[in-house]
């Protein structure tokens, strides 16, 4: 009895300091909202003229139509690939469940800086139809992508994953039962399609459409770069462009008011159409095999999103790269730049996992109020927009490295100097806050396969939490913590609004180093460094298509 009585003492506290550090991880994650809070209060001088006259309800009109537009393209292309790929076999069906998700690997700046270089005057789309055709009437038959119409494209190319994968997850595990009972009593495939099969995957249409919508409000390089004048770019130069923070700030408001719109028509979509796949095991729906000429349709259709959303434009960064490094060699901040980005990312990463399995296991070990709380507030990172983080955490980061310089100035000690935003710290901290959402979800996921009766077995033999995370949960959690760390990192070196907002002065990563090198006309300059990105993103999309398929 003394061992479980020593277990039972060590228990609490175990679980007390989990909950305390959860606690504080929810604050880290709401800190951000509550600064802007504090920050959009201030007068914001005579900024507002202006934006009411000339900037605020052109950029609520572009971010609406941006969102419905590529939100639209993205269901279509994702739920209608998904249908082909789960219902019918065809020929290359087997190359494209890896094709498929492969976009998702791209950024949407850099889709949007390939694509641009492609179809300018003078680019390799127009130099090709020069040859076929008079330069003018060439440059006519280009389309003009500096568009709200040519950002829907481009965004909706490489975002549509999002909705595929939910939708394929769901279809693919589809019982047979329902569709064989409507077509034995008479309905048609149309009819089974409208009615039945489609109304099951809304909740999973619903949340790969709010993933999308999420990634659209927090494109900053694509946008302004296509001249779309989206809420955040707005955001972005009324803070740097115009010197208002508190301007930029109110903006900032208005956009997470567009945030949680749509988190809320999400949740409803998903509690109005709520779809429970049986536990016990069941007989799948099969798969039809397509004629020759349908096959060929069906893989067709299924083959132009991946070329067009990954395939070019990686052949592209590829040739450029190339190109340009036997021309000039290698520029050596290359080698700083990546340096630089994968400092960060590791040390973000790391923190991100720690916090993340803190968080968990506090729901996991008290299961109250508090912890439920603190779990759901960690995950909403990913709802704020790298613009909108950077903002809010401005002003909390600035207050702590003025009072430790002021607790060293009164110690009689030399101001240590900006410790967070000088350092690289605060750059840290919005991608622990942005992407905590990540590993969050799949340690959820992770912890939901270990029965609790492992837990009860552990402390009947004496031992304590913290032997039993190391001894058994963390093994288990292995796959997951992996899974995780790659995913968490290939975002950090994605990310762009915060890192531009928030990296130290003279300082660049490759996606920072990229964006300035298009800034400047000269994109080219930055393939190597765009190709790297790619290549880092394509392993840990492959991981989260072969995960979808283990949890289906």
């Amino acid at each position: 009895m003394v061992p479980i009585t020593t277990a039972g003492r060590a228990t609490p506290r175990a679980d007390l300091v989990a909950l305390i550090l959860a606690l504080l991880t929810a604050l880290l994650v709401a800190a951000p909202v509550l600064s802007l809070l504090l920050i959009a209060w201030q007068p914001a001088g005579d900024v507002w003229p202006v934006l009411l006259a000339y900037v605020l309800q052109p950029a609520i009109t572009d971010t609406a139509l941006l969102v419905l537009g590529v939100g639209t393209l993205t269901l279509l292309i994702g739920a209608g690939t998904a249908f082909l790929m789960t219902s019918f076999n065809f020929p290359g069906r087997r190359v494209l469940l890896w094709l498929l998700p492969l976009p998702l690997a791209v950024p949407t700046y850099l889709v949007a800086y390939v694509y641009v270089d492609l179809f300018e005057p003078l680019g390799l789309i127009h130099r090709a139809l020069t040859l076929a055709l008079p330069s003018a009437d060439a440059l006519a038959l280009l389309p003009a992508l500096r568009s709200l119409p040519g950002a829907v494209l481009l965004l909706g190319l490489v975002l549509y994953p999002y909705v595929y994968l939910a939708a394929q997850a769901l279809w693919q595990a589809q019982s047979a039962e329902a569709s064989e009972a409507a077509r034995v009593l008479g309905a048609s495939r149309s009819t089974i399609f409208w009615r039945i099969t489609l109304p099951m995957a809304r909740p999973a249409l619903a949340v790969g459409a709010a993933l999308v919508a999420l990634e659209t409000l927090n494109d900053i390089g694509a946008s302004e770069y296509l001249g779309v004048r989206t809420l955040t770019v707005a955001v972005f130069t009324t803070w740097l462009n115009r010197g208002s923070l508190a301007g930029a700030a109110q903006l900032a408001l208005v956009l997470l008011c567009l945030v949680a719109l749509l988190i809320a028509v999400e949740r409803i979509a998903r509690r109005k159409a709520s779809v429970e796949l049986p536990s016990e095991a069941t007989r799948l729906k099969p798969r039809t095999t397509l004629p020759a000429r349908r096959g060929w349709a069906a893989l067709a259709i299924c083959l132009l999103p991946p070329l067009l959303g990954f395939i070019v434009p990686v052949l592209y960064l590829l040739g450029t790269a190339l190109r340009r490094a036997a021309l000039s060699g290698i520029d050596p901040s290359l080698w700083r730049d990546a340096l630089h980005t994968v400092t960060l990312a590791v040390i973000a990463t790391g923190l991100a996992l720690l916090l993340a399995l803190i968080v968990m296991l506090a729901q996991r070990w008290r299961s109250d109020r508090a912890s439920n709380i603190a779990a759901s507030v960690a995950q909403l990172g990913y709802a704020l927009p790298g613009t909108v983080l950077a903002l809010g955490l401005l002003t909390p980061l600035l207050a702590f490295d003025n009072a430790v310089a002021a607790i060293a100035a009164s110690m009689g000690n030399a101001a240590p100097g900006l410790l967070l935003i000088g350092s690289g710290g605060a750059l840290v901290l919005a991608y622990v806050i942005r992407f905590l959402a990540v590993p969050t979800g799949l340690l959820r996921a992770g912890l939901e396969q270990i029965p609790r009766d492992y837990d009860d077995s552990v402390r009947a033999v004496g031992a304590g939490r913290l032997t039993a995370l190391w001894r058994i949960d963390l093994p288990l959690l292995k796959p997951a913590l992996l899974g995780a760390a790659i995913v968490v990192f290939v975002d950090c070196l994605k990310e762009l609004p915060a890192t531009l907002l928030l990296r130290p002065l003279n300082v660049e990563t490759l996606a920072t180093s990229i964006y300035q090198y298009a800034s400047r006309g000269s994109f080219e300059d930055g393939a190597m460094a765009a190709l790297i990105i790619v290549a880092a993103s394509v392993p840990p999309v492959i991981w989260l298509t072969r995960f979808a398929e283990r949890r289906s």
